[in-house]
């Protein structure tokens, strides 16, 4: 739906009822999902193009979408990629928004007005976004491109979650929680590490009780038998159960008579 021309058109002449059929569409949380919204209707209607009509919507642009969306499933099948459907749950959709869009990401600083979180760039709301006007004003966002007229415009805009920032790019953003600063930080980090040690010390005294208790289990070894070795007379160097030594006989002398 981001790589074809805007689905909407409104007409000269009836403005405030093309806005009106619109706005049935939207989804307060995000502009993906208000275009995604459209193409489910689109095809729960047949793919009809006098559908679209009837719904201020380009029925070129929506057969292109089509088409884009077969070759995606094309190259998924070829990969092998499982083909899920999140069903309802549409902030799975916005997660994964968010983990393609995390470096173009803006958080709010005043009424409608919101800054870049990488650049500082100041940046609005368009308008014509889902967002705009409806009595939801996210504090965080990530927006598929900027437009510049009389200011910088958000295009495609979707609210996500802080966490999800720091959690899909992380080489930018951190979560910094309020009232936690450097001192108290220390301090938990040595709780965590005491806890730690404790934890190791616990699982190795369980470890050797588990050991000693197989041991005791088995039962007492059986005794070996000792083997008699040759070895050196005396108690000094004869080795334990060794076979003492004889000693030669003393020939006799035989005295003449």
């Amino acid at each position: 739906m981001l790589s074809v021309p805007s689905i909407f058109f409104s007409p000269r002449r009836n403005e405030e009822e093309s806005d009106a059929k619109r706005e049935k569409f939207m989804e307060a949380e995000s502009d993906h999902l208000t275009l995604l919204h459209l193409y489910q209707q689109w095809r729960a209607n047949g793919y009809r193009d006098d559908w679209c009509q009837d719904h201020c919507g380009h029925p070129k642009g929506l057969r292109k979408a089509r088409e884009v969306r077969s070759q995606l499933l094309d190259i998924m099948k070829s990969e092998k990629i499982s083909y899920l459907t999140c069903g309802t749950e549409w902030d799975v959709v916005r997660k994964c928004i968010c983990s393609a869009y995390f470096h173009q990401s803006a958080r709010l600083r005043g009424i409608g007005e919101y800054v870049n979180l990488r650049t500082g760039m100041p940046c609005h709301l368009h308008p014509t976004s889902a967002l705009y006007g409806m009595g939801f004003t996210p504090d965080y966002v990530v927006y598929h491109e900027l437009v510049m007229t009389s200011k910088e415009y958000m295009q495609c805009v979707t609210s996500v979650d802080p966490h999800w920032l720091a959690e899909m790019g992380p080489m930018f953003f951190s979560v910094k929680e309020a009232g936690f600063n450097r001192l108290t930080k220390r301090k938990f980090e040595r709780t965590s590490e005491q806890h730690m040690k404790e934890e190791e010390l616990r699982k190795a005294a369980q470890v050797r009780r588990q050991e000693e208790e197989e041991e005791r289990t088995r039962g007492p070894t059986p005794s070996r038998s000792k083997i008699a070795t040759p070895g050196p007379r005396g108690d000094t160097f004869s080795a334990p159960g060794s076979t003492p030594r004889r000693e030669p006989a003393t020939p006799r002398r035989h005295l003449g008579i």
